[in-house]
């Protein structure tokens, strides 16, 4: 009789087990889509912006049509991404564009000197400063998620309820992590 209450005893602690790592991976994954959460919001801030300014630089350079347009062309490629994978790809191409937008602003004094096109500038700056933060706090939940579903004999767990490691926000290749210049 007592070894039934011992194996009963040993049941109960491994199913107590069994809903303590479930519980942390549940919390873990929800803190990662929390994260990449405050990225789209970010991101999304920022495809608000960049209309205004190529509606602002096309009043300086209308010539110049072929950068904007390229502007135009990654910010909604970007916007529309919907995985980790794409997105990265799609905002890489958006800052090349943009630096080619800012680059252009280098040739008319007049546009560096208009109000709106420094506050909206200003903007970008200030969202960009916030992108980078919540690509850090996002890359770190997906960090302590992936670590805590590898582990044994939390993987064990993880396995039996299909949870799969999240992939990070990072660059796809090295040309990407080369910062492009952007003068302001």
């Amino acid at each position: 009789m007592t070894i039934v209450w011992i194996l009963a005893g040993i049941a109960v602690l491994v199913l107590l087990y069994i809903i303590s790592v479930y519980n942390r991976l549940v919390r873990s994954k929800n803190l990662v889509k929390e994260a990449w959460s405050s990225i789209d919001v970010m991101l999304k801030k920022r495809y608000d912006l960049i209309p205004g300014l190529v509606e602002t630089v096309k009043g300086y350079a209308s010539h110049e049509k072929e950068t904007l347009n390229r502007v135009i062309l990654a910010r909604n490629s970007a916007f529309e991404a919907g995985t980790v994978k794409d997105k990265e790809i799609a905002e890489t191409s958006l800052t090349r564009a943009l630096g080619g937008l800012f680059a252009l602003a280098e040739q008319y004094p007049d546009l560096k000197a208009n109000g709106g096109f420094l506050q909206l500038q200003n903007q970008l700056a200030d969202l960009e400063n916030d992108v980078e933060k919540s690509r850090r706090y996002y890359n770190g939940t997906v960090r302590d998620y992936n670590i805590l579903m590898e582990s044994f004999p939390a993987n064990l767990v993880a396995g039996a309820f299909s949870y799969t490691g999240e992939p990070y926000f990072e660059p796809a290749s090295n040309d990407e992590r080369n910062v492009p210049q952007i003068k302001f």
